[in-house]
């Protein structure tokens, strides 16, 4: 089911970002799409929140893969705005490092090839200065966990 919620702030989508982090299990991969300040980091800091990582979360956009073990499950954040290829993406070894944590990948729409089919892809929508919607649609085993309940 393809939920979308709308969030009027960065503090709005952190906190659906946490939200979110209720339905995480070791091994998942979500995947963000959506334009140059959309608030995907911003999902993602409210993910980790989430999750009981204490560290801040910044984008990896020059580093490309940062990963966060302080919580209850780790975090590997990944943005692959820079990267040029699925070769080279397929050379970070996201998939072996997020083992048994919690996969975010910013801009996955240009790794899209390589993700694999159990998925959940949030699609976020610039629709004000501060209003954002999001699509969180669920591939895979993701169409059995109960994405809909983001939105109460």
């Amino acid at each position: 089911m393809i939920v979308d919620l709308i969030s009027r702030s960065d503090p709005e989508t952190r906190a659906i970002g946490r939200r979110l982090s209720g339905l995480l299990k070791p091994g998942d991969v979500v995947v963000l799409c959506g334009s140059l300040g959309a608030g995907k980091t911003a999902l993602v800091g409210g993910v980790a929140d989430g999750l009981g990582i204490d560290a801040p979360v910044t984008s990896p956009s020059f580093v490309l893969m940062k990963k966060y073990s302080s919580g209850f499950i780790p975090l590997v954040h990944v943005d692959v705005y820079r990267v040029g290829s699925l070769g080279e993406f397929d050379n970070l070894d996201v998939f072996e490092e997020a083992r048994d944590a919690v996969l975010i990948v910013e801009w996955g729409d240009a790794v899209a090839a390589s993700l694999p089919d159990d998925h959940l892809k949030i699609v976020i929508e610039i629709t004000g200065e501060t209003d954002r919607t999001l699509r969180f649609e669920p591939y895979g085993i993701w169409a059995d966990r109960r994405v809909e309940e983001l939105s109460e």
